[in-house]
């Protein structure tokens, strides 16, 4: 029996649990096990599905675990690698189909089976700051200068369903990322800390983005951030429809169009096993803890 499936993309990577072939209760404690690079499989996070009947196509349903335990609303190359489980093991077609996550419903198609290349629309991008920031007392942060940590930068907050803060105007390095990612996604501007993109614009149809994730830390790629920093670029008037994502993991296709992201790119299967019975037992060590 087969307990996951472990795939990236770009270098971001995730374990795929079927609950139907490894019931699972995603308490913080046994996703931190599972993910854990050291003591663990080792995951940028875990994909919990399919989680609803399969007879009913628009009711497949995802949830998504970030490492440190905590439940994220969307992922884009977390959606693309679950929407090429779905198809790789012959529960949907390469035709459009849509999947639902804590962060609303989006539509996942299988672009060119022989490469891998899977394409997700992602909902329109919302800069509606109200929520996410309600220190902020505005409507919308779009190239608002702001402190964090005594450093002054200029960002802009984009959501994709889930948060994103897009600096603009610093020197991009792994560093920066590393250094400062921290001190924004925990700021206070954001009660409910926000994913961070740092953004170079190259060209009208190209940016540059290191990425700190929400959860997750300094991230090689990432599908959400790439459309946010997109739609940042886009809403500061410095790129136009169609963007080109680099990062330190590689390149994704960012294009809007009918008022929504559509995010494309390749993912790859890195291993699928069982867990030894030694971690298993650190996975059930709570079970009846919620989720």
């Amino acid at each position: 029996m087969t307990d996951f499936h472990k795939y990236h993309g770009l270098g971001n990577d995730y374990i795929v649990i079927d609950p139907a072939a490894f019931p699972f209760n995603p308490t913080p404690e046994a996703v931190r096990a599972i993910c854990d690079r050291h003591f663990g499989a080792g995951s940028d996070g875990i994909l919990l599905g399919p989680l609803a009947d399969l007879a009913d196509a628009d009711r497949l349903t995802l949830r998504i675990f970030n490492p440190d335990g905590s439940e994220a609303e969307k992922s884009g190359n977390g959606l693309r690698i679950f929407a090429w489980y779905l198809y790789e093991h012959g529960f949907v077609e390469a035709a459009p189909f849509p999947l639902r996550t804590k962060g609303g419903r989006v539509v996942a198609q299988i672009v060119d089976p022989l490469a891998k290349v899977v394409r997700v629309d992602m909902g329109a991008p919302a800069f509606d700051a109200r929520a996410a920031a309600p220190g902020a007392a505005l409507d919308e942060i779009v190239d608002l200068e702001h402190d964090f940590g005594g450093e002054r930068c200029r960002i802009t907050f984009v959501s994709m369903g889930n948060p994103h803060c897009v600096v603009t105007g610093q020197p991009l390095s792994e560093a920066l990322a590393r250094r400062l990612g921290p001190v924004i996604e925990r700021s206070p501007l954001f009660p409910a800390r926000t994913n961070v993109q740092f953004l170079q614009v190259l060209s009208r149809s190209e940016i540059l983005i290191e990425i700190w994730e929400r959860g997750a830390g300094y991230t090689l790629a990432s599908g959400s951030s790439s459309c946010a920093a997109a739609a940042a670029a886009r809403r500061l008037g410095l790129v136009d429809d169609a963007v080109t994502v680099h990062m330190p993991g590689g390149v994704l296709q960012v294009t809007f169009a009918g008022g929504s992201a559509h995010l494309e790119g390749p993912v790859e299967k890195v291993i699928e096993g069982s867990f030894a019975q030694d971690l298993v037992a650190r996975i059930r060590a709570n079970p009846s803890a919620d989720a």
